[in-house]
């Protein structure tokens, strides 16, 4: 049920001046009944709540894996700006299965407390490599729209696949980075007979 307000306690809630709900009146941004002694009530829970959706932003998110990709990555920039200029750009640079990568937690933090009305990305695996369907339920959940520029409609075994490849990708560049360790490993005496026992 709507609850109408006296001009005063309305303009104190709103921080304006009594005259200023006044204009909004004339210019139908707030809700004003007039009671039958001609006094005005103001209803200021829908203009707070119309207020705060109005004020919600669209954030273009850009994605890559290493900084080796710095020139995708701009590029991803360039085209989404392109389509929406007065957005909020998310440049990152970390693992599309890594799900602690700080900007993309700040990103959903901002979406559950509803100040994200529009999220676009280039690719959907720019998001997460994996688990896309639940960040776009949580979108959705939140009254977030969640655009994917160049999506790709793969059937299940191609999706499969394709899920494989990145995991076999990630898992093999881990083993090639740990390459590195090899000879400390085996100058550690403790450690390299732990492997040969």
């Amino acid at each position: 049920m709507v609850k109408f307000v006296k001009p005063k306690e309305a303009a104190e809630v709103l921080g304006v001046d009594v005259r200023t709900l006044v204009r909004w009146e004339k210019a139908g941004q707030i809700n004003a009944i007039k009671t039958p002694a001609g006094q005005r009530r103001y209803d200021i829970d829908s203009y707070i709540q119309n207020a705060s959706v109005s004020s919600r932003k669209t954030v273009l998110y850009c994605r890559v894996s290493s900084n080796a990709q710095k020139l995708y990555l701009n590029h991803q920039v360039v085209e989404l700006q392109n389509l929406y200029p007065d957005s909020e750009i998310i440049k990152e640079v970390g693992s599309g299965l890594n799900f602690q990568r700080k900007k993309l937690l700040k990103l959903l933090s901002q979406i559950l407390a509803g100040e994200v009305e529009k999220i676009v990305v280039f690719h959907q695996d720019r998001i997460a490599r994996f688990g896309f369907d639940l960040f776009n339920w949580v979108c959705e959940q939140n009254h977030c729209e969640l655009v994917v520029l160049n999506h790709k409609d793969l059937s299940p075994e191609a999706e499969i696949v394709e899920d494989i490849l990145a995991i076999l990708q990630r898992f093999s560049s881990r083993l090639y980075g740990l390459r590195k360790y090899e000879t400390q490993i085996q100058n550690d005496s403790e450690i390299y007979n732990t492997f040969e026992d």
